[in-house]
């Protein structure tokens, strides 16, 4: 392994400089957990409190829902938790910004109140569609062969299902938010959110970073209207200032300016120091995925839009694995409890010793392929795709899965960077990496051996925090343009060089195995599902 540091992250100590005036405060609400963090004007971490969140419950198979109120209440709970951290002065923290998971979806009532549990991106229910979209936009979709497209987007919109299953509650819904537009109401009482957090099934228009035009077929297909939805604000705008009541309740000073940031993806990237196509932000999270930052608007996947970045008048570029490094939570759970117990009795990460299991197998996991389609997408793979390991032999065990989980995941990633390049006509030259998977070395260096070039760790793991931070920085004025603010308040921290021998031999097992996959079982998986009713 080849690894250059450069600069440390500083985790709840004083800044470095100390003298500094300025203190910006984050909440990041993922889907595992969230996090009040504290950073500096130089992206310095100063302190963080992280609260657990229980992802999900569900009532019924494919169903993933949560509280609204759990939310807040949680929020509340990590923000009195930095309070405690002596690092912490909050009469230096001049402004806050909320990031949030992408996706889920609340519904209030005209007092502000839930009316049922949010909806949250991981659920896989489906509105019924066998009304067929009329009219001209029936039409053109038929003649430009994007029924199915279409489809799927009407099946998965959560406002239609809810109004076909739930018609009392959708009557008495007044605002239909997703969770940054909750908690961005619950801090200021006001009903606005940022174009950088617009990610779902909704009526927004991708291309044009606003809601979609009155005549779009979108607004029939979710039968959502207007004034449900909050109005719209750019990144680094003003969203509101804290409440008293919500002051009291989490100890945010009152009278804070709360400024509008976006969804967790796309303030990872530019906590990364994305901030030029030529750049590959890799997310190692829940969902893995692969973006660049674009003043252009490029589709990876025709008919799949990108998501509005971070910055205004800007594109995410993405490419995702849906359950992503979901599968590495799901193999220490199943597999993991020795590293986990042993690392609690000697008081170290479990990671640590996950990265020893690593590497105890050679590149190439023994010739295990893992094709990481847990959970299929819209197109490339389609909704046939199921997830495969090939190349089973008796010299395996849970360390060759393992590895090759890993390498499958790193594969996926690298057929988008080739996806994104091919689209946008430009060469992803430097990749970074960011989300809690990047916190293994093992999984960096076989991200730069698969990627076959430098593969580099922002300063600070809480990228989606800081990309917030910066948007909030941005928007009080104290740099004068986002590239500033990027280029001041982001560093590198380590780089992991590729090995020539092993990024030869994945380069053979990418093109050779790996992209030949799909091709292969695709119609296997269409017998799988014909023969046992497999869910689709």
């Amino acid at each position: 392994m080849s690894v250059t540091r450069t600069e440390p992250a500083v985790v709840n100590k004083r800044s470095s400089d100390d003298s500094q005036p300025h203190h910006i405060l984050t909440i990041d609400n993922g889907t595992q957990s969230i996090r009040a963090l504290v950073f500096d004007l130089k992206g310095q971490l100063i302190a963080k409190a992280k609260v657990p969140l229980e992802p999900y419950f569900s009532k019924h198979p494919g169903w993933a829902e949560q509280y609204p109120e759990y939310y807040w209440k949680s929020l509340s709970q990590a923000c009195n938790e930095l309070w405690a951290n002596p690092a912490v002065e909050r009469e230096k923290i001049k402004a806050m910004a909320v990031t949030t998971q992408r996706g889920t979806v609340v519904n209030l009532d005209k007092s502000g109140q839930p009316l049922r549990p949010a909806i949250i991106w991981l659920d896989q229910r489906k509105a019924d569609i066998s009304e067929p979209v009329k009219g001209i936009w029936g039409a053109a979709f038929k003649l430009l062969g994007l029924k199915e497209t279409i489809n799927i987007f009407r099946a998965k919109t959560q406002s239609r299902w809810i109004q076909q299953q739930q018609p009392e509650i959708w009557a008495k819904t007044d605002k239909y938010l997703l969770l940054s537009g909750y908690l961005n109401y619950k801090l200021t009482g006001t009903f606005r959110d940022s174009v950088g957090s617009q990610v779902g099934y909704i009526p927004f228009d991708y291309k044009r970073l606003k809601w979609a035009a009155s005549w779009d077929w979108k607004w029939n297909a979710c039968g959502i209207k207007k004034e449900q939805l909050p109005e719209l604000v750019n990144p680094g705008d003003h969203i509101g200032t804290v409440t008293a009541d919500a002051a009291e309740y989490t100890g945010i000073p009152k009278g804070l300016p709360v400024i509008a940031a976006a969804s967790d993806k796309a303030c990872e990237i530019i906590g990364s120091g994305g901030l030029s196509p030529h750049i590959g932000c890799l997310s190692f999270g829940t969902t893995a995925t692969i973006n660049t930052i674009n003043n252009k608007y490029v589709e990876s996947i025709p008919m799949i839009p990108p998501y509005a970045a971070a910055i205004p008048n800007a594109y995410s570029t993405e490419v995702m694995i849906y359950r992503g490094f979901w599968m590495v939570s799901w193999f220490k759970k199943q597999f993991g409890l020795r590293e986990i117990n042993v690392a609690k009795e000697r008081g170290i990460e479990p990671e640590q010793l996950f990265d020893e299991l690593v590497n105890s197998v050679p590149p190439g996991s023994m010739g295990l392929m893992l094709q990481p389609y847990w959970t299929p997408g819209l197109k490339n793979p389609g909704p046939d795709a199921k997830g495969a390991i090939i190349g089973f032999g008796d010299v395996h065990n849970r360390a060759h899965i393992y590895r090759a989980i890993l390498e499958g995941i790193v594969y996926g990633l690298k057929e988008g960077r080739e996806r994104i390049e091919k689209r946008s006509k430009v060469k992803i030259s430097q990749v970074r990496v960011a989300g809690g998977g990047s916190q293994s070395n093992a999984a960096m260096q076989i991200t730069a051996d698969i990627f076959g070039v430098p593969v580099e760790r922002p300063h600070t793991y809480e990228t989606s925090g800081l990309g917030a931070a910066i948007d909030a920085a941005v928007g009080m004025g104290y740099f004068k343009s986002f590239d500033q603010a990027i280029a001041t308040m982001t560093h590198v921290g380590d780089v992991f060089h590729p090995h020539k021998p092993t990024q030869d031999m994945y380069e053979r097992l990418y093109n050779e195995v790996y992209l030949k996959m799909y091709k292969q079982l695709q119609p296997l998986y269409k017998s799988i599902r014909d023969i046992t009713g497999y869910p689709e």
